[in-house]
């Protein structure tokens, strides 16, 4: 696959994350509770995500580039959509940003690409899913559980397209003005979730509850790309030590990258499983508005 350090440690957590839901969902279809087969199929787009994302769906043009903005800076990398590629050079171009600034930016806007990404996978599936039952003839038990699971589906799209056109918005309006300085909260996954957590039901209590989660999180997210450049640095002098010769130096090395490759799996996980629950419990909250 040809992936940096830190692609393949992000790889691995994914990969680590996709395990453990498919172990929990064996053991909740051998009780017979995904009988709808919901569980079931939001594990295969959660797989398909993955494949997608590291270029092992077969499809040559699939694969994200290689990049890290810490190596290769963020001008070997494209964003597949003329808006955000025309809003990413205004940004450049526009000497609001100093330059860490702009690595947080161009992270913003890789986010927003994935987020898009995932939405048309979602979409895909629910249309191929609409096809086969269109093309049912005797209407059954089985065919009004399939017209359920369809409603979540076309649920979870419109809570995905709302996410996307906020994003954009945001991306839109710091392009143009810069940072704003008294932004709660610089990360932007938890940007996002804060952004729809005040649009869920929760109370003030809960609200600010859940703000002094996200702010925890966004603390374990900056360690995490903390040490995912401390791993892309010593992969670096790895790949240096390796033409020098030194056994002892490179034996150092190799176990400095061990460790630090771990630590970063490690923190990786932690971070995309708490992603997943904070999500969650938005989502239940969004859907008790709509009720």
């Amino acid at each position: 696959l040809h992936l940096s350090a830190v692609k393949l440690a992000e790889l691995h957590s994914d990969l680590k994350i996709q395990e453990k839901d498919e172990l929990s969902w064996k053991k909740l279809k051998a009780e017979g509770l995904d009988e709808d087969g919901e569980k079931e199929a939001k594990l295969r787009r959660s797989l398909n995500v993955i494949m997608t994302k590291y270029g092992m769906n077969g499809k040559k043009d699939s694969q994200l580039v290689d990049t890290n903005y810490i190596k290769d800076g963020t001008e070997s990398d494209t964003l597949d959509d003329p808006r955000l590629e025309k809003l990413w050079s205004k940004a450049k171009t526009s000497g609001k940003f100093s330059d860490e600034e702009l690595d947080k930016l161009w992270r913003e806007f890789k986010h927003h690409k994935e987020k898009i990404r995932e939405y048309n996978i979602l979409l895909e599936t629910v249309s191929r899913t609409e096809d086969i039952h269109k093309n049912v003839i005797n209407p059954s038990e089985e065919n009004l559980v399939k017209e359920e699971i369809l409603h979540n589906k076309h649920r979870e799209l419109k809570e995905k397209l709302r996410s996307i056109n906020q994003g954009f918005e945001r991306l839109r309006k710091v392009s143009h003005q810069g940072y704003d300085t008294t932004s709660e909260f610089e990360e932007p996954r938890v940007i996002d979730l804060w952004d729809m957590a005040k649009s869920a039901n929760f109370t003030e209590k809960e609200l600010e509850s859940f703000r002094e989660e996200l702010k925890h999180f966004e603390a374990k997210i900056e360690k995490h790309h903390h040490y995912q450049k401390q791993l892309e640095i010593s992969h670096q002098k790895l790949k240096h030590v390796e033409g020098t010769g030194d056994k002892d130096h490179l034996n150092r090395n190799k176990e400095k990258y061990a460790m630090l490759q771990e630590k970063t799996k490690e923190l990786g996980y932690k971070v995309k499983k708490h992603l997943q629950d904070l999500s969650s419990r938005i989502s239940q909250g969004l859907q008790h508005n709509e009720l």
